[in-house]
């Protein structure tokens, strides 16, 4: 007898980056900043209540955002369809230490089952490497896009 699961998937993962919240928090609201290491451009500053475009011309997609809440320097959530359907993003930020901030990320809203789990898997290497964009943005000035998607990425996931 196998373990039944239910409810909706979801992404969890997180990392450390050496400096404060505010400067973390800014990186990922101000479409200036997010473009040098994640979007190729935004439309606005990600405020509560505002619908942004987003565009990702070295992937060739574009979307739009509905933010829903913002906390300066805590918690930033949105929903979007960057998987194909429907999901909610959550990207909390936590001080650690004097100069450091844990910054975790969540999504959710895919089904369990195949397609589900497929976009629970391509999203999660999606958020682990934001978290690693903008660690390397924002440590050392590092823009890690510049060497181009990894060819077949995403080949396994049905359409």
């Amino acid at each position: 007898m196998g373990i039944e699961m239910t409810g909706p998937l979801k992404v969890d993962t997180g990392q450390r980056i050496l400096k404060e919240p505010h400067e973390v928090f800014e990186a990922i609201v101000d479409p200036r900043i997010i473009a040098m290491y994640f979007i190729t451009s935004g439309s606005g500053r990600l405020e509560s209540g505002k619908m942004i475009h987003w565009s990702f011309k070295d992937v060739g997609a574009e979307l739009d955002i509905k933010v829903n809440r913002v906390e300066a320097d805590r918690l930033i959530s949105f929903t979007w369809t960057a998987s194909g359907v429907e999901a909610t993003v959550e990207i909390g930020l936590e001080p650690d230490g004097k100069d450091a901030t844990m910054v975790y990320v969540s999504e959710t809203g895919w089904p369990m089952d195949e397609m589900g789990v497929g976009r629970l898997v391509e999203q999660s290497k999606g958020w682990v490497g934001f978290l690693c964009a903008l660690k390397a943005w924002l440590e050392g000035g590092i823009d890690l896009r510049k060497g181009g998607r990894i060819k077949g990425a995403g080949k396994y996931v049905k359409k």
